[in-house]
């Protein structure tokens, strides 16, 4: 039987900050990262984590990884399809104890306590042309696809950091960036902001929205609501994500209107031995320290909550 006391969904900074938690507590644990890094990976630079001046994206996931594996976690690169509350049957002491199973395509896992950090993914415009030119020239990650676009002509569409973030990266390689924003500001962070204001490369457009994106083989120009077009190489969408929260709902996990997990400041969820860290939940700054945070979080009460049901008293002292 694949058992452990503690599984993790989720490769990203909260995931893996849980599990190097846990494998110091001396919990055999296995994280399962369908992404590994996490979303974290897309991001150009990371400069507002304390302690790290600046980092890459790509590199601060990986590095997260590399900590837990070191630590002792064991990672599988698998998608869980399905979970549910069982009561175990083994032939150890957590015989009889209820616990969780989750599949694979391939395989069945069990656990005593489950910590989701499934994190979130990048939202749709909803628009015509968008699903036909998916990788034909509409792209949701600068840092992934930049490259593609060098001396071209591209459009970031959202008003948050992450579009201001995103241009700053293509104005690296690209010719021209617009910003099409839909409001009349934008809600980026000031330094951020400041950045794309004064690079020369990037223009933004205020009261600005998409109708649809139009090409051949790839993106060629697109509409704006105003019925006016705009000739374009490239759509870059950066507005926002959607909460990967379905096997919380398999599992009568409390979400909130927005389907984020809602956790108190221990990570915990309505469910017993059931923890939930990072974007995923209803935590309103979604932040890498905060998600890391919460995943450590996760794994102690995790741990505790072993430790009461084995009827010890003993508590980690790592914290």
């Amino acid at each position: 039987m694949n058992f452990y006391p503690i599984i993790v969904v989720g490769g990203g900074v909260s995931g893996s900050a849980a599990a190097m938690y846990a494998a110091r507590f001396n919990l055999k644990t296995l994280v399962f990262a369908e992404q590994p890094g996490g979303l974290i990976t897309t991001t150009h630079l990371v400069e507002n984590y304390p302690g790290i001046k600046s980092i890459s994206g790509p590199k601060m996931g990986m590095e997260f990884m590399e900590h837990a594996r070191e630590t002792g976690a064991e990672y599988k690169y698998e998608k869980i399809i399905s979970a549910e509350r069982v009561t175990l049957q083994m032939d150890n002491e957590f015989n009889g104890v209820d616990g969780f199973k989750v599949s694979t395509k391939s395989a069945e896992y069990f656990c005593v306590t489950l910590v989701l950090a499934t994190g979130t993914e990048h939202k749709h415009l909803g628009i015509d042309g968008e699903e036909e030119f998916k990788n034909k020239g509409v792209s949701y990650c600068a840092l992934c696809d930049a490259n593609f676009f060098k001396e071209k002509t591209v459009c970031v569409v959202g008003g948050g950091d992450t579009a201001a973030i995103d241009a700053n990266i293509l104005a690296q390689q690209c010719a021209k960036v617009y910003v099409m924003v839909r409001k009349d500001h934008m809600r980026a962070e000031p330094v951020n902001q400041k950045r794309i204001e004064d690079n020369p490369k990037i223009e933004i457009l205020y009261n600005t929205e998409l109708e649809s994106i139009h090409g051949e083989d790839s993106v060629t120009h697109v509409k704006l609501k105003d019925g006016s077009e705009m000739e374009m190489d490239g759509v870059f969408v950066a507005i926002g994500w959607n909460t990967k929260s379905e096997l919380a709902k398999e599992l009568d996990v409390e979400l909130n209107a927005r389907n984020e997990i809602i956790i108190n400041r221990e990570a915990e969820t309505n469910v017993p031995g059931l923890y939930a860290a990072g974007d995923v939940t209803d935590a309103h700054f979604k932040q890498a320290i905060i998600g890391a945070a919460e995943g450590v979080y996760a794994s102690v009460q995790a741990f505790n909550y072993i430790q009461n049901l084995l009827s010890q008293e003993s508590a980690p002292t790592e914290y």
